[in-house]
Parts: structure tokens; C-alpha cells; sequence
């Protein structure tokens, strides 16, 4: 099997369509597509630039694994029962 790397585009219908000329012999061939996404790349140097609104929370941990996923969650709010989640939890898991 021969390779080749060719260029084309998509249009809106979904049709792919080959921009340059192909030298081969008539037949069948299998068809791999990679596209091009520049939207990504955009976004990741969006997503890099520091965020200010949600600093991280220090708080003493002995196990350095779970340090981190401390300082990245938000804290309980004050109207919090833990009772009243665990029942919650107990009543979804057995279909009460």
C-alpha cells in the first residue's frame, strides 16, 4: 500500500473534497482523515493566562496526593448537613 499526503477541504454539505492534483493509477483507496483545528490552539493560550478569581486554598495535608485536590476544591457551604447527603446518597444508589 502507498501513501500519500494530500490537502483538501470540507465543505458545509459534509463533502470532502481533494484541493490538489492526484498522480495515481484509477482504483480504490482507503481514506484517513487529520484535520486542522486552529480554534484549539486559541484556546489553549486562552486557558494559560492566570486566572484571578479562584486562588487556591492552602490547607495542612500529610498525604502530598491529595494536596493538591484540596487546594483545588471549593469549600463546604455553611448550610451543609452531611446526614442529609448521606440519606440522599443511600436513597439514588437503592432506588428509595
Amino acid at each position: 500500500m502507498q501513501a500519500y499526503k494530500l490537502k483538501g477541504k470540507v465543505d458545509d454539505a459534509g463533502n470532502l473534497a481533494v484541493t490538489e492534483p492526484v498522480k495515481m493509477s484509477p482504483g480504490d483507496v482507503e481514506v484517513i482523515v487529520l484535520q486542522t483545528i486552529e480554534t484549539i490552539e486559541n484556546e489553549r493560550v486562552g486557558k494559560n493566562e492566570p486566572q484571578a478569581a479562584k486562588p487556591k486554598r492552602k490547607l495542612p495535608c500529610r498525604v502530598e496526593a491529595f494536596r493538591d485536590l484540596f487546594e483545588n476544591t471549593e469549600p463546604a457551604p455553611p448550610d451543609f448537613d452531611p446526614d442529609q447527603a448521606r440519606w440522599e446518597a443511600l436513597k439514588e444508589k437503592h432506588n428509595l
